[in-house]
């Protein structure tokens, strides 16, 4: 087996992202994926998020779009711990949802990766890793037998179960919440009556309202339409088990009907089956994301008591560590790099954790005082402020890495604005500028100091002049992950902006080439 950069180990939409971006950054990854074929059975229907502007940024979000079963769209809605905040009274919804299986991504992850370069094996399973102070090195079983890769480092993107993370002796410490949900998508047969709005009309039991929950004192049960003929139906119930829907044996269609039957006290008849799972909730953090040269990413580092958050968060970790460990690779990584990646990401991944755990009170309770808590809940949430403020923390778009350099803007440290840009040759965009993955000095207000500046980083850094409609700050000075590192004041002054601006790029873009040079050359 060749000798990779960087071992990956998982190859679902995290491990997939961060070998593309690896290869992006002109490292060589190997993927090690222990299943032979890819999945079929959706894990998750679609994603939202801010990964949606990042894949934009990337250039992607027309192949998502059109590998999606619709156009991707904001949310006018979205669950949150058992409610459905309304958010059509914002002016732009912050939350960008995709309706694309899980499946149908990581097909398009795994095109994308190979085209870029990435090397994915399926059918091999690491049963050992090891390493020293030069490399890492992973046992691993193929089809044709067992070998040995070694690497520079190796990412864990291995699930919920991963095998990095205990082999790492890295702790996983938190809560599995006594909660069995069972998910189906069916269609229903003639005999059950569909009113005009969506909702059904159930034999003993009545009117049941589509796109909201029933609860009962056994539970609670939750359908929506996907398509005019498919519809998704959800049950929860309290039972003390660790439900995971891929070690355990599969839901059957009796399991699922027994289930509705507990709950709603009434039978729901089902014509065809097209996925049926069971999953439980856990609320896990990983202790620390790196240990030494094994690093873990998205579900090996974070599980969440919430839905849609997973692939969020997961493939943002990826976005992050892979300019990061390229720096460490090619060698110009100044000191500490690779360290922010656990700060910022266990961050992100706290604040993730800190929503989807308020979810769990609102959702969990089925007492008088727990209806009055969702109640007043909404009611908080009918006002623009706070209805915007729980939209971005969902979406993950609140996000905003503590800086690392004397430059106190508010920007640093936030994602980057897709701003509409006006150059000598046309209008573009930051999300344009944004394909290559590689650092962006953008001046908005044609700083010749700052670009003279920046010119001993030019190896290593875009710098782009351009104009745009109610500039945010002068300039900007644009991570790979689109993050932030710099921002220069409106009009501020020339020698306090260039200081900045040269401590944040030797921050995160290391020793500018002419220094190199020197020391080179004594």
């Amino acid at each position: 087996m060749m000798d990779p950069d960087v071992i990956i180990v998982g190859a679902g939409p995290t491990g997939l992202m961060l070998a593309a971006e690896l290869r992006l950054a002109g490292v060589r990854p190997l993927v090690l994926e222990r299943q032979p074929l890819l999945r079929e059975t959706p894990k998750a229907n679609g994603f939202s998020g801010q990964i949606v502007e990042l894949l934009r940024y990337r250039g992607l979000l027309e192949r998502v779009e059109a590998a999606s079963v619709g156009p991707i769209h904001t949310a006018p809605r979205v669950q949150f711990g058992g409610v459905h905040l309304d958010l059509s009274p914002l002016a732009v919804s912050p939350i960008w949802g995709v309706h694309l299986p899980q499946p149908r991504l990581e097909r398009l992850l795994n095109e994308h990766a190979r085209e870029l370069g990435a090397v994915i094996r399926r059918g091999h399973e690491v049963l050992g890793i090891s390493q020293d102070d030069a490399a890492v090195t992973a046992d691993v079983r193929g089809p044709q037998g067992l070998y040995r890769a070694r690497a520079h480092y190796l990412v864990g993107c291995d699930g919920p179960r991963s095998r990095v993370r205990d082999l790492a002796g890295i702790d996983f410490a938190g809560t599995s919440y006594p909660e069995a949900n069972r998910l189906g998508q069916v269609t229903l047969p003639d005999s059950v009556t569909r009113l005009d709005n969506g909702d059904l009309d159930l034999p003993g039991l009545g009117r049941v309202r589509a796109g909201s929950f029933t609860r009962t004192d056994r539970g609670v049960f939750g359908f929506g339409w996907l398509t005019p003929e498919v519809l998704l139906v959800q049950t929860t119930e309290d039972e003390p088990a660790d439900v995971d829907e891929d070690e355990d044996e599969p839901m059957t269609l009796t399991e699922f009907q027994d289930s509705i039957r507990r709950v709603l006290g009434a039978d729901l008849p089902v014509e065809e089956v097209i996925r049926l799972s069971r999953y439980g909730f856990q609320a896990r953090q990983a202790e620390r994301y790196r240990d030494g040269r094994f690093l873990l990413a998205g579900d090996a580092a974070h599980q969440f008591p919430a839905t849609g958050i997973g692939i969020n968060v997961g493939m943002l970790d990826a976005v992050n560590l892979a300019w990061k460990l390229a720096a460490d690779i090619h060698g110009w990584a100044p000191t500490g790099l690779l360290d922010t990646y656990h700060d910022e990401r266990h961050f992100a991944g706290a604040r993730a954790m800190l929503q989807t755990q308020a979810q769990v009170a609102l959702r969990r309770g089925q007492d008088p005082a727990a209806d009055a808590l969702r109640e007043l809940f909404l009611e908080l949430c009918a006002d623009e402020q706070p209805l915007h403020r729980i939209g971005t923390m969902i979406a993950g778009a609140d996000v905003r890495y503590p800086p690392h350099n004397p430059n106190q803007h508010a920007l640093t440290g936030a994602f980057a604005p897709n701003l509409t840009l006006h150059a000598g040759q046309g209008a573009t965009s930051v999300a344009e500028l944004g394909r290559t993955a590689r650092p962006i000095l953008l001046d908005l207000a044609d700083r010749p100091e700052l670009r003279a500046a920046a010119q001993d980083w030019q190896h290593r850094i875009d710098i782009h002049s351009a104009k745009t409609d109610q500039r945010p700050a002068d300039a900007l000075l644009i991570r790979p992950d689109a993050h932030i590192a710099w921002a220069a004041a409106l009009d501020g002054t020339v020698d306090t902006a260039g200081l900045t601006l040269r401590a944040a790029l030797s921050r995160w873009f290391g020793t500018p080439a002419m220094t190199a040079h020197a020391v080179r050359l004594s």
